[in-house]
């Protein structure tokens, strides 16, 4: 039985963001001074990122290892092609 990867952590996370974004919202609503929004903006960029940091190492100590455990050289090439493909992604 193959164990999947969960990301219940990151809902704890997920949710304070949430909670960030209605902050923002409520802000822009009060018409509140500019700079402040933005260093709330920039504090949920930093959240975001930290989430996926999270769970992009998930998927490599979970997914990508199992997949390199597997012996499956299809599997394998597989796996390191999606990670490659994920790093060009993200670097644009």
């Amino acid at each position: 039985m193959v164990k999947s990867t969960t990301h219940e952590g990151q809902l704890v996370s997920l949710k304070r963001i949430e909670g960030q974004v209605r902050g923002i919202q409520k802000m822009i609503e009060e018409k509140r001074y500019c700079v402040d929004i933005l260093t709330q903006l920039h504090s949920i960029v930093g959240a975001v990122s930290r989430v996926e940091d999270e769970i992009l190492k998930k998927h490599l100590e979970g997914c990508v290892v199992r997949s390199m455990k597997s012996g499956s050289e299809i599997e394998k090439r597989e796996k390191i092609e999606e990670i490659v493909s994920l790093v060009r992604k993200f670097r644009k």
